[in-house]
């Protein structure tokens, strides 16, 4: 799995062009730090990503590309009025192979902690040959 490098994600469709103009700033994305196993069964991909829940984390795989994409917000459900910090938004991708069977993926989120399993295809998991001696 190499990781795949796309300088700025679309902006969200929704937004009309008043709102855009009304602020004139982009969001900014940083890039989660990831550790990668590699199982009998296939990888495991975990990422941090603080501040996400799951109704603002995205997942999807399209054209043999895994995208995660995760707005964080504050715990709080109000705007500060003093912040000295702000919050980031994260996204990243990365190149699956053919080896990945991208139906079998499951993911879970955990503390701000994100788990993907991604099994290997049947045709990637090595085979042992019986050999018959006559």
């Amino acid at each position: 799995m190499a990781e795949k490098t796309i300088p700025q994600p679309a902006p969200h469709r929704a937004e009309s062009a008043a709102a855009r103009e009304g602020t004139r700033a982009q969001e900014q994305y940083i890039a989660p730090p990831v550790d990668i196993y590699e199982t009998s069964d296939g990888l495991t991909l975990v990422a941090d990503l603080p501040g996400v829940s799951r109704e603002d984390l995205s997942v999807d795989v399209k054209d043999d590309v895994l995208t995660i994409q995760g707005r964080a917000k504050h715990a709080l459900p109000v705007d500060p009025t003093y912040a000295e910090f702000e919050l980031v938004n994260f996204f990243r991708q990365f190149q699956l192979s053919d080896a990945v069977d991208i139906n079998r993926i499951t993911a879970e989120l955990k503390h701000g902690v994100l788990t993907l399993h991604l099994p290997k295809a049947e045709a990637a998991k090595p085979k042992k040959i019986q050999v018959k001696v006559e």
